[in-house]
């Protein structure tokens, strides 16, 4: 069975801020970018071989803002303690320090990390589960 490909996609104040936040520190990889497409800036990131990625716009002259909560999450299941280890080690490394999670839940086996845009990644050791 073929499955659709899942892209999320919001708008930005600042471009170059989230592309160091996703790809120095989440390890994405720039898949597209694009300049002056229909009034708009952008970039998608995300694995080539993935089924999703992440497209971050901006309309020059519009701002858009902050996240309108702390628990709007993007969350990444890393079940392999090695590899989570790994990706909290290189957000940390590229300057981004945890954050508690609104959720407490989301603590117990993860770490949150906040965008530049107030929108927060979990990087969550366990595998999910239905």
């Amino acid at each position: 069975m073929n499955f659709p490909i899942l892209r999320v996609a919001r708008p930005t104040d600042n471009l170059p801020a989230l592309r160091r936040f996703y790809c120095e520190g989440l390890g994405l990889q720039p898949l597209v970018s694009f300049t002056g497409h229909n009034g708009f800036d952008g970039i998608m990131l995300g694995h080539p071989q993935a089924p999703y990625h992440l497209e971050f716009t901006h309309q020059p002259g519009h701002r858009v803002g902050h996240a309108p909560t702390a628990d709007n999450l993007l969350v990444f299941y890393l079940p392999d303690a090695v590899e989570w280890q790994a990706a909290v080690r290189r957000m940390v490394a590229a300057g981004y320090a945890p954050v508690s999670s609104y959720n407490p839940y989301w603590d117990k086996y993860g770490r949150t990390f906040e965008d530049p845009d107030g929108y927060r990644v979990v990087l969550q050791n366990a595998t999910w589960t239905l």
